[in-house]
């Protein structure tokens, strides 16, 4: 049962995510796109301190424990990104193209792929300038997939504790997947020369986060012990992204009314957490 959920929920933030995305990126739901790295960064922020962490402790492990580890996997998941293997790649406000780009139908399209293309590049540093991306934009989904991976195996950790604890998860990564999402399928669409063939290829690598629940599925029936270390792991990752990502996108400089918006959405990705966990909690018997 357990690997049902996992799967479901992989599902659900892989390709549910990127088709998310694809409504925002391509305009029938275009004025939520600014407000998706507030909603996210709450969303990661919550889910990791308010349930992730929690449920790490009421497992078993020590408070020691849980704060070195947490703070080891911080400072794993910087390495990483200095490496360039685990960056989200969100920078489109201050690489050159800003998320309300894409839902202005006034911008070009080929200004708002072009900014993009660059803004891409630089996050991901495989300099796949338009040479690289016109075979195809492989470079691009290589890097979706490995990260998807990634995120499954995260999902998976949480779904082995409790199944309602792994749909939150699953949320989380589903609300911060979206803008990078949107990013990919901007380049893809330049590439491809269309929206459905962008829309198929980051479709088919949000699949590989399935591969990845499976992957940590059986990991964990092997390794069922470690399990509160790996839901401390998922939460680190979760913070390093919120902290390091999305919200110094939200500290740029903006009006008094979109820096509103930007907290309205983050306490919205907050709270939704804190309902669902809350709910989930009772109707468990907590």
């Amino acid at each position: 049962m357990a690997l049902i959920w996992i799967l479901a929920g992989t599902v659900i933030a892989g390709v549910g995510s990127v088709w998310i995305a694809a409504m925002l990126s391509f305009g029938i739901m275009a004025r939520l796109t600014k407000h998706m790295l507030s909603f996210a960064a709450g969303a990661l922020l919550s889910t990791a301190l308010l349930q992730l962490l929690p449920e790490a402790l009421a497992a078993g492990i020590s408070a020691d424990a849980l704060f070195a580890f947490l703070l080891a996997g911080v400072v794993f998941f910087f390495i990483l990104d200095k490496a360039e293997l685990y960056h989200h790649g969100h920078e489109h406000g201050e690489q050159g193209l800003d998320l309300d780009t894409l839902a202005d139908p006034a911008v070009g399209h080929g200004q708002a792929s072009s900014a993009h293309a660059h803004s891409h590049a630089h996050a991901h540093a495989h300099t796949h300038a338009h040479g690289t991306t016109g075979s195809g934009g492989w470079a691009v989904l290589v890097g979706d997939s490995v990260h998807a991976f990634g995120d499954g195996i995260l999902i998976a950790s949480a779904f082995m504790a409790d199944w309602r604890l792994g749909m939150l998860a699953s949320l989380a990564v589903l609300a911060h997947e979206v803008p990078h999402h949107m990013g990919d399928l901007v380049v893809l669409r330049h590439v491809a020369g269309n929206a459905r063939s962008a829309l198929v290829k980051v479709s088919l690598a949000g699949t590989v986060t399935a591969l990845g629940g499976v992957a940590g599925y059986f990991l964990l029936a092997q390794f069922g012990a470690y399990l509160p270390y790996f839901l401390v792991i998922a939460a680190s990752s979760f913070i390093y992204v919120a902290l390091a990502d999305l919200i110094p996108q939200l500290q740029r400089q903006a009006s008094l009314r979109d820096s509103v918006g930007q907290l309205t959405w983050l306490i919205l990705g907050i709270g939704l957490v804190f309902l669902v966990g809350a709910l989930a909690h009772s109707g468990h018997g907590h």
